[in-house]
């Protein structure tokens, strides 16, 4: 079995982009707290790839900003590609089959509006319990983005970047 579930912060701004065939899909970093401090007591993140297609990644990059607290669902992969200098790398990043949106329109505006929420560092961890359809914003979160997806994807390494 191959599922991810993840509660964090964008650490950008999600920007939309196009595959060679227009579907839309979003690459974006989510910062996720660890369970414990360090030795220094303090809260360590980790900083975790996202890839969403075809209408929730329209929703992501039209609703969400940097620092919005979203949950993630969807599965790990790993994929490999040639570098400009011939090199065979590795990537790995969760693709999300779900983006739930984790606050309200006035909670966005309240943190932007105070800087220190923006250290990923130190960001709050007392988001449970949350309801997923109070913070969806009328926004269908759960809306299937691989229901006409098709038998597969060609995707070309300069469209991702």
């Amino acid at each position: 079995m191959n599922r991810v579930e993840l509660v964090g912060r964008l650490t950008a701004k999600p920007e939309l982009r196009y595959t060679n065939s227009q579907v839309p899909f979003t690459r974006f970093t989510v910062a996720v707290n660890r369970n414990f401090t360090n030795a220094q007591g303090q809260r360590e993140a980790d900083f975790i790839n996202i890839v969403i297609w075809r209408k929730q990644a329209e929703n992501v990059c039209n609703y969400l900003d940097k620092g919005s607290l979203v949950a993630i669902e969807g599965r790990l992969q790993t994929r490999t590609y040639v570098d400009k200098d011939g090199n065979k790398r590795y990537a790995m990043e969760v693709l999300a089959d779900s983006v739930h949106f984790l606050e309200t329109k006035a909670q966005a505006q309240a943190r932007s509006q105070n800087s220190e929420i923006n250290n990923f560092d130190n960001y709050s961890n007392d988001i449970t319990p949350y309801n997923y359809q109070e913070y969806s914003d009328g926004v269908d979160v759960n809306e299937d983005p691989f229901a006409d997806f098709g038998d597969s994807v060609s995707l070309d390494d300069a469209d991702l970047d």
